[in-house]
C-alpha cells in the first residue's frame, strides 16, 4: 500500500484505503501525492452514513443554516492548506486559489441567508400548503476546473435543504476536496457530509448506488449522458451542468481600449478551462484586424508558468488529456489554414503548458470553432452584419453562456437576448453573481444551480391539504 495522507471522511471519520492512486502535479506532469481509491463496500458505508444522518438533519432548518455559517468560518480559517493544496493539484495559480476558497466561504454564507418557502395557497375552510420537503441522500460528483467551488455549489444548498450529501472529486484533483472533509468534521454532524475519492467507475456506482435519491454532476455532455442513464433505471432526480461553447459578439462600436483586457480574461480566467469562459469570439469584419492585434498583444504578456511561483498570472493546463486535447485541435486548424496571432503551441520544459493563444484567419466547421476547447485558446471569426453573428452564435448544441459587447448597452441587450444560452451577458463574461441562477440550454445541462431556484432543485413538492371541521 502507498503511502496516504489524505483520508476520507465517512460519517465523521478518517477512512483509509488498502488501494490508493497517483496524483499529478500539472506544473511538473509528476505524481506528488496518494489519494485513496474507495472499494464498493466503502461506498455502501459512505452512502448509508449519509441515510443514517438524514433524519435528524431534516428537522431543524435554524441548525442547518448555523451550521453552514460555520462552515464558512473554517474554511477561511484553513485557507492556506486548502489554496496549496488547490495549486499544486490543478495548476492554478495561488491567488486564483485564494480566489477559490474565498469564494467557497462566500457560497456557503450566501446559501445560508436563503429560506426554503412555505406558500398557502389557501386558508378558510380549508387549508392548501405547498410545501418543499429534502429528498435525502445526495450523491454530488464534480469536476477538476475548480473542484472547491463546484463542491459547494452542491453540498450547500443541497445540506441547507435537509438532504445529506456524498462528495466525490474528479480524480485528477481529490485532494482539496478531501482536505475540506477533514476541515469541516467538526462544525457538521457525523455523516452529514462524506467526502470519498477513486477512479472510474466510483463515479458510476454513486451515481447507481439505491440509497441515493438525487444526482448533481459537473462535467463534460458524454459524461453527462452516462449519469443521466445511470439515474434513469431508479427515477433519481439529476442536476447536470455539462459546459458550453460560449459566443462573445462584439458590435461595431465597441470601445476596444476600454474592453479589450475583460475581453482577453473573459476567454483565458482559469487558463480557460472554466465552462462559462468565452470560447470563441464573433468580430465586425471591418475591426478584425484591430480586435485580433490587441488580444494577441495581451496574450503575449501573460506570465505563464509553476503556480507556486510568485508573479504568475496563468498556470498549466490542469491534467494531460486535456493538453493533448488543447495541442490537437490547435494543430488541426492551423493545419486548416488557421493563423495564430499568438501562441499556438506548447511551451518548453516539463508539465502541461500552452502558450495563449489567438487563432485567425478560421470559420465555423473548424473543430477549435464547433467544440468545447476548454484551454487557453480563442478563436476570432470576422462576421459581416449582426443577424449572421447571432445565428452562428446559437448554431451549436451546447447553449450555456454568451456575451455581447457595444458602447450602447442597451442595443447589446438587445442582441443578448436572442442568445440561446442560460445565461446572456452585456460588456462582461462568465462573472456569475451569488445568489443568481445559473443553468444551461440544449446539451449544457439539466436543471439549476444557485439561488431559489437551485435551492428548490433539492426538494420534492408537496402539497399538504388540510379540511377543516366537517
Amino acid at each position: 500500500m502507498s503511502e496516504q495522507n489524505h483520508p476520507m471522511t465517512v460519517g465523521g471519520k478518517d477512512v483509509h484505503t488498502v488501494d490508493t492512486f497517483g496524483v499529478h502535479n500539472p506544473a511538473t506532469g509528476r505524481v506528488f501525492a496518494q489519494a485513496p481509491d474507495c472499494s464498493p463496500a466503502q461506498l455502501d458505508d459512505a452512502v448509508q452514513a449519509a441515510a443514517d444522518a438524514f433524519p435528524l438533519w431534516r428537522d431543524d432548518m435554524d441548525a442547518r443554516r448555523s451550521a453552514l455559517l460555520a462552515a464558512a468560518a473554517r474554511i477561511e480559517e484553513s485557507a492556506e492548506e486548502l489554496v496549496t493544496l488547490l495549486t499544486l493539484e490543478q495548476g492554478k495559480p495561488l491567488a486564483d486559489a485564494r480566489f477559490e476558497v474565498m469564494v467557497t466561504a462566500m457560497t456557503l454564507r450566501g446559501t445560508a441567508a436563503l429560506d426554503v418557502p412555505r406558500e398557502v395557497i389557501r386558508d378558510d375552510e380549508e387549508r392548501i400548503e405547498v410545501l418543499h420537503q429534502p429528498m435525502g441522500v445526495v450523491a454530488a460528483i464534480t469536476p477538476w476546473n475548480v473542484p472547491l467551488i463546484q463542491a459547494a455549489m452542491k453540498f450547500a444548498p443541497a445540506l441547507l435543504a435537509g438532504n445529506t450529501v456524498v462528495l466525490k472529486p474528479s480524480p485528477f484533483t481529490p485532494l482539496s476536496s478531501l482536505a475540506l472533509g477533514v476541515v469541516l468534521r467538526d462544525v457538521l454532524p457525523p455523516g452529514v457530509l462524506n467526502v470519498i475519492s477513486g477512479r472510474d467507475p466510483l463515479g458510476a456506482q454513486l451515481a447507481e448506488h439505491p440509497l441515493v435519491r438525487k444526482v448533481t454532476f459537473t462535467g463534460s455532455v458524454a459524461t453527462g449522458k452516462h449519469v443521466a442513464a445511470s439515474a434513469a433505471p431508479d427515477l433519481k432526480r439529476i442536476t447536470l451542468e455539462l459546459g458550453g461553447n460560449d459566443a462573445g459578439i462584439l458590435l461595431d462600436d465597441v470601445d476596444l481600449d476600454a474592453m479589450a483586457e475583460k475581453l482577453f480574461w473573459g476567454a483565458f480566467v482559469n487558463c480557460g478551462q472554466i465552462c462559462a469562459a468565452m470560447k470563441r469570439l464573433y468580430v465586425p469584419r471591418a475591426r478584425y484586424t484591430e480586435v485580433v492585434d490587441a488580444l494577441a498583444d495581451r496574450a503575449r504578456s501573460v506570465q505563464v508558468g509553476d503556480g507556486m511561483l510568485p508573479g504568475v498570472q496563468m498556470g498549466p493546463l490542469a491534467t494531460a488529456p486535456q493538453f493533448a486535447r488543447v495541442q490537437e485541435l490547435v494543430s488541426d486548424a492551423l493545419a486548416g489554414g488557421a493563423t495564430a496571432a499568438a501562441g499556438g503551441r506548447r511551451l518548453d520544459g516539463d508539465g502541461y503548458f500552452f502558450a495563449p493563444t489567438i487563432l485567425r484567419d478560421l470559420e465555423d466547421g473548424v473543430r477549435v470553432v464547433d467544440e468545447e476547447q476548454f484551454g487557453p485558446v480563442l478563436p476570432v471569426i470576422p462576421y459581416d452584419d449582426v443577424e449572421e453573428a447571432v445565428a452562428r452564435a446559437n448554431g451549436t448544441h451546447f447553449g450555456l453562456d454568451g456575451s455581447v459587447w457595444s458602447a450602447d448597452p442597451e442595443r447589446a441587450a438587445a442582441v443578448a437576448a436572442r442568445l440561446e444560452c442560460g445565461t446572456s451577458w452585456v460588456n462582461t463574461h462568465g462573472m456569475p453573481a451569488p445568489g443568481v441562477s445559473f443553468s444551461g440550454h440544449k446539451w449544457s445541462g439539466l436543471g439549476v444551480a444557485n439561488g431559489l431556484a437551485g435551492l428548490l432543485s433539492y426538494t420534492e413538492t408537496k402539497v399538504l391539504h388540510v379540511v377543516r371541521g366537517r
